[in-house]
């Protein structure tokens, strides 16, 4: 009995080993390699490069006042329209202390010499009326008045400007008063009533009052590198979309390239920028981040693969054609325009060719 039971077990040990051997022998031998089997097809082939970029109005008008002082009131806010000449703020004007102190002095020495003028030409009158004068001495003692009135006139203006920043006569064109130069959309007034500004000088730039601009006059201003700037010109069309408008992209017309190149992060860019043709009803916002894409190159019904299906060695490109037997010849190709999923086929194939494809993993 213990015989058979050894007997038995060294059986059993035996088909183990032989039976494992065998899977092993069979899981070290390779596979055949499958893939799977693409078409040539007849297609239009765009070859584009994407520029990032923004829309913003052509020009930017910064509104500045043309005295200093503080802001009294402001008429207009963001994202009101304005046309040119329309009053958007007004200053009121803090005197230099030595400039209103020159002004006053020198309307109290003009009332002085009014006032003298008045006496001689009174007491000049007086003897032409008794004909002991000529008239041509009366005539230089009335023009000697007329002089001192308007000198003291001039002088009461020149204080009124210094002190108020506006002389009565001359109201309508206060520069107290800040008008737009120009019509548009109001982008942005970056002060508040109370704040202090200065008028723009040789030091400097001046306080914005507010910044006005033609929002139907927009730009897509861009940078592109400086690998693609030679393949680009100006004129080629453009399509924008906004990230801010979902399935919305309207035309552009490539209309400058920047001679000179700006360096960022270590690379060289170009700024472009495309005059924007916007649809009717839509609002854009200055400042919108966009992607513009520019066709650099296109074939137009071409013999098309999926780029995955040609092999490269070297120079030269080759397809594998499948056979009727299942297998593959490998065929020499000339290829053109690609958009880095579709490849244009100048030459090799008919196009009616079943080719090999990716590589089918198991």
């Amino acid at each position: 009995m213990k015989k058979i039971v050894r007997y038995f077990f060294l059986t059993l040990l035996a088909v183990v080993f032989v039976g494992t051997f065998v899977y092993l022998y069979k899981k070290s031998r390779p596979k055949p390699e499958r893939y799977s089997n693409v078409s040539a097809a007849v297609k239009t082939i765009d070859k584009t490069s994407v520029i990032t970029g923004k829309i913003i109005p052509r020009d930017e008008v910064n509104i500045k006042p043309q005295i200093s002082g503080i802001i009294s009131d402001l008429y207009k806010k963001a994202g009101e329209q304005v046309k040119a000449g329309e009053v958007i703020a007004k200053v009121k004007v803090i005197p230099d202390m030595g400039s209103l102190s020159a002004a006053e002095s020198r309307v109290r020495l003009a009332k002085i010499n009014l006032q003298q003028a008045q006496v001689d030409f009174d007491r000049e009158k007086s003897l032409f009326d008794k004909k002991l004068v000529s008239a041509d001495e009366y005539d230089r003692y009335s023009q000697a008045l007329s002089q001192a009135k308007e000198e003291y006139k001039a002088a009461e203006e020149s204080l009124e400007v210094v002190r108020d920043g506006v002389a009565k006569s001359n109201a309508n064109s206060s520069s107290t008063l800040v008008r737009s130069t120009v019509s548009g959309l109001i982008l942005d007034i970056p002060v508040k009533v109370g704040n202090s500004v200065i008028q723009s000088n040789t030091f400097n730039d001046g306080t914005t009052i507010a910044t006005v601009a033609d929002m139907g006059d927009l730009i897509f201003d861009g940078k592109v590198d400086e690998t693609e700037v030679g393949r680009i010109s100006q004129g080629m069309p453009m399509t924008i979309t906004v990230g801010a408008l979902q399935d919305l992209s309207f035309e552009a017309v490539l209309e400058y390239i920047s001679p000179k190149a700006m360096e960022n992060n270590g690379t060289n860019e170009f700024e472009v920028k495309a005059a924007v043709t916007v649809p009717g009803g839509t609002t854009i916002r200055s400042g919108y981040s966009a992607n513009a894409t520019i066709i650099l190159e296109r074939a137009e019904n071409v013999i098309a693969v999926p780029e995955s299906a040609v092999v490269y060695e070297g120079d030269s490109s080759y397809v594998f054609v499948a056979q009727k037997d299942s297998t593959y010849k490998k065929t020499s190709v000339v290829t053109g325009v690609s958009n880095g999923v579709d490849i244009e086929i100048k030459s090799g194939i008919n196009g009616d060719e079943a080719l090999r494809g990716n590589k089918i993993i198991e």
